[in-house]
């Protein structure tokens, strides 16, 4: 088990040096997922929390909005979407101490398609670094602020490209290095990735998408001494290399890896997290970790090992102490080894269907239900529930005009997204709210 713990810790170091290079700290939270950084045995987060106490403060949002909060500089932004047809875009700074709103930028969306549950909905996350904040829509506006609220760029590229169309919309969030983002349109027609220069939002490369079903997030992944650019769809790896956009490998023996986003355990060794199989493919591997290596004749991909019955929905997996953990769409977690993929443990979690990627924190595993409940276990090799909290009240309705078209659909209402850890503090973001929780507020 040492030994496991030690292949964690370096794991770590190996990402936060990553997130160095951009500027990175510990107290900030600049992309989607972190950058792939879910477990910090240096976070202490809040325990118990209910909608009568525990909330430091929550901030009613402009509109509604499926994408996670980024922190960055003494800011936390966040976007959505108001009006029936998504007509207007929003991406606000919020104030860490108090919630209070600091400045909105909006602006008009260049492509208005009907507000419903059905399509997604400021899906993609933004970026920031100390220069300022990237946001991406759907629809394709594209705009870089200041942390003032200055517009520094922006771009149109529905107006460039064409229309961005795709099924139930795209969801992919913004990917950065320390020059660029990365932008991924995986679109029904002629989908495209791109990077595109923070400073002056001028185009550095663009290149064919994968061409198949995706609501995966880009993903920078260390191999040896390179990085390269992860992309997940349908039954499809591909590693692209984020200086020229040359495809440098596929891989192919997956399934059910359109909606979990890799995430990165070592150098040249990710996770993957999938729903599963399909008809006629159910023995190809969905979830387990993955290993990229280069040698004289180029590339080679394999599975270290895969789950057999372990499978994942819109979360990612995440890895502590030595074990991994996927939860599938009805809220059964699955815990294996790590380093082997050894089956530990199958239990039903309280909090039921999640939708945004567990994290892990000081001896203790945190997973966000859909509908507000959080599971907090102890990371061992049984299964402990440590505490179990609700974020909201029935009574308190979600202002969300997607659900006026019916008010049953499970993709609608009051749905908790995202979780985001600064200052070892945690944010939680429902589709109308933030809400920032603190342990010094924890029930005594």
């Amino acid at each position: 088990m040492k030994a496991l713990t030690s292949g964690i810790k370096i794991s770590v170091i190996i990402v936060l040096l990553v997130h160095a290079s951009i500027g990175w700290g510990q107290d900030q939270w600049q992309a989607f997922q972190n950058g792939g950084s879910l477990q910090n045995e240096k976070w202490e987060l809040p325990t118990q929390w209910s909608p009568e106490g525990g909330i430091q403060w929550q901030a009613r949002l402009q509109g509604y909005g499926q994408s996670s909060p980024v922190v960055a500089g003494k800011n936390i932004y966040v976007t959505s979407v108001e009006g029936g047809n998504k007509e207007t875009l929003n991406l606000q700074a919020i104030d860490p101490k108090d919630g209070s709103q600091k400045w909105i930028f909006s602006h008009p969306n260049s492509s208005p398609e009907k507000n419903t549950v059905m399509v997604s909905r400021a899906a993609p996350t933004p970026v920031a670094d100390a220069g300022g904040v990237i946001a991406f829509f759907e629809g394709g506006n594209l705009f870089a602020l200041n942390h003032s609220g200055e517009l520094r760029w922006k771009r149109d590229l529905k107006q460039e490209f064409g229309d961005i169309k795709a099924r139930h919309g795209i969801a992919a969030s913004l990917e950065q290095n320390k020059e660029n983002i990365f932008v991924w349109c995986e679109r029904m027609e002629s989908p495209y990735v791109m990077a595109i220069s923070k400073l002056d939002g001028k185009t550095k490369w663009k290149q064919a998408g994968l061409g198949s079903t995706s609501w995966s997030s880009p993903r920078l992944i260390q191999v040896g001494d390179e990085s390269h650019l992860v992309l997940s769809a349908m039954s499809l790896i591909v590693g692209v290399d984020p200086n020229t956009g040359r495809r440098l490998w596929e891989f192919r023996n997956v399934t059910g890896n359109s909606s979990s986003t890799p995430v990165p355990i070592s150098n040249g060794k990710f996770l993957m997290g999938a729903s599963g199989g399909r008809e006629g493919v159910e023995s190809v591997p969905s979830n387990g970790v993955i290993s990229v290596k280069k040698s004289a004749e180029g590339y080679s991909v394999i599975w270290d090992w895969a789950a057999e019955k372990a499978s994942c929905s819109f979360a990612s997996p995440v890895a502590t102490e030595g074990r991994v953990y996927f939860v599938n769409r009805t809220g059964i977690i699955h815990c294996h080894d790590l380093d082997d993929g050894e089956s530990i443990f199958v239990e039903r979690l309280p909090a039921g269907q999640i939708w945004c990627t567990p994290l892990a924190a000081n001896d203790a595993v945190y997973f966000f239900g859909k509908d507000g409940s959080t599971s907090i276990i102890e990371p061992s090799n049984k299964f402990k529930v440590l505490a179990e909290n609700e974020l909201w009240n029935e009574a308190d309705k979600p202002i969300d005009p997607g659900t006026e078209q019916d008010a049953q659909n499970r993709f609608g209402g009051a749905v908790l997204y995202a979780a985001v850890v600064f200052d070892s503090k945690l944010l939680l973001r429902r589709g109308d709210i933030l809400y920032c929780l603190n342990r010094l507020n924890d029930k005594q």
